[in-house]
């Protein structure tokens, strides 16, 4: 089985835009942690220094390859920090 994953920590999120499954929405000071494994790409957030991880709504999501899953990694960063490079939305990349 092949598998990888990627951190990112301090990210500050606004008000309204990271959806968990088990917190609902959630805001701030935020680390972003993305598994891949057998084609999926399971995405799970938590405050910083905290020890509770919440999976974001609508991980898993289907990613054919290593590099596509950290690729989707950096877009779900880059829409944590309010889209700073123009990319998708988190409601585009996880579309309910």
């Amino acid at each position: 089985m092949t598998w990888a994953s990627w951190t990112t920590v301090g990210i500050h999120a606004r008000p309204g835009r990271v959806r968990t499954e088990e917190a609902g929405t959630i805001e701030g000071d935020l680390t972003v942690h993305t598994t891949w494994s057998e084609g999926e790409a399971h995405v799970a957030v938590q405050y910083t220094g905290s020890e509770d991880w919440f999976t974001m709504a609508g991980s898993p999501v289907p990613c054919d390859t290593e590099e596509a899953s950290r690729n989707f990694h950096q877009a779900v960063v880059e829409a944590m920090r309010d889209g700073e490079e123009g990319g998708p939305s988190l409601r585009e990349l996880f579309p309910l």
